[in-house]
């Protein structure tokens, strides 16, 4: 049987074929995409996911890292591996499965923690089987381990202390209608804008925030443009590391074991990181003097505007039992 080759632009850049396993002693190749560099926390799990498939599969495999957005941005890689081409494995934010799922951005939806003690147990328990089956059935790309971790807040080019001067604030969020929704409820002005043209968006006064957690303010430095991080605490990032159903089904058996078990051991060694170095990242930013924590007195405030609005969605996308259980669990 011939190797297949398959090859796909964007913007110029050739897109390296999906894994394709052969007769042959040749050795197979699964090629990941980060929009980050080596110190990210997002590309040191999908490392971490390298080392641990290699370990555990014992034969030969080669892996390629493709970083710093080099194959665009992380809704295209998620196209990619539910199209069964160019990339094998990422880390995605659950807001650019929505097209593909409507319960996805629920994984990941703000005001759904309390805290990270809340949030490790509602990993630990799996709640989120029954969303990531639908995304495995109906975007053919397999959820294999939770990352994530970081602690988001709103990032703006002006001081926000209380609910008062929250009010109109014009703040990009991310794509899935739970994130306008939630934040229109608390009196933003939400919009949808592209990340990596978010930095040129409050520069250029289109708008004045936005939200994200310490390694993404530190990685697309945003603090210069907005300096001041507002700390609403509205979300905890978790960030599967996906897998392409496409890909994983042309896997030997026991390589298809290697990257289950290590899809697991990655993520939780991705939420270990980026949930130990938020702190750590905030404190050497502020002591550099490039942004200023804002204490914010609003957060009770805001979840309990935003609450009706989770359980409307969740009664929408059929999620009504896990949002149950998960406000069950008590931190």
């Amino acid at each position: 049987m011939k190797r297949r080759s398959l090859l796909a632009g964007l913007g110029g850049i050739a897109l390296a074929a999906p894994a394709v396993h052969t007769a042959s002693a040749q050795a197979i190749t699964l090629n990941g995409a980060s929009q980050f560099n080596d110190d990210h926390a997002f590309t040191k799990s999908m490392v971490r996911f390298e080392e641990r498939v290699k370990a555990l599969y014992g034969k030969p495999i080669n892996f390629v890292l493709h970083k710093n957005s080099a194959l665009g941005l992380e809704k295209q890689y998620f196209e990619y591996m539910a199209q069964g081409r160019a990339v094998d494995y990422a880390i995605v934010s659950p807001a650019h499965m929505s097209t593909f799922s409507r319960a996805a951005p629920f994984i990941d939806a703000p005001f759904l923690f309390s805290d990270l003690g809340h949030w490790n147990k509602v990993l630990d328990a799996d709640m989120f089987k029954p969303v990531a089956d639908e995304v495995a059935q109906r975007a053919r790309v397999m959820l294999v381990g939770y990352a994530g971790g970081g602690v988001r807040n709103i990032f703006a080019n002006k001081v926000v202390r209380n609910m008062a001067e929250l009010r109109g604030l014009k703040v990009r969020v991310q794509g899935a209608p739970i994130w306008s929704r939630t934040f229109s409820a608390v009196g933003m002005s939400p919009t949808v804008i592209a990340y990596n043209e978010v930095y040129n968006a409050i520069q250029n006064n289109v708008i004045e925030a936005g939200e994200n957690e310490a390694a993404g303010v530190e990685q697309m430095r945003f603090f210069e443009v907005a300096p001041n991080l507002i700390m609403t605490q509205h979300a905890i990032t978790i960030r599967p590391l996906c897998f392409s159903s496409a890909t994983f089904a042309r896997l030997p058996d026991d390589l298809k074991a290697a990257v289950m078990q290590a899809g697991k051991e990655a993520g939780a060694y991705g939420r270990q990181v980026e949930s130990g170095e938020d702190e750590q990242k905030l404190v050497a930013l502020e002591s550099a003097g490039r942004l200023r924590r804002i204490a914010f007195d609003g957060r009770a405030e805001m979840k309990r505007l935003v609450d009706p609005v989770m359980a409307t969605y969740a009664r929408e996308i059929g999620a009504e039992a896990i949002l149950g259980r998960i406000n069950g669990l008590v931190s």
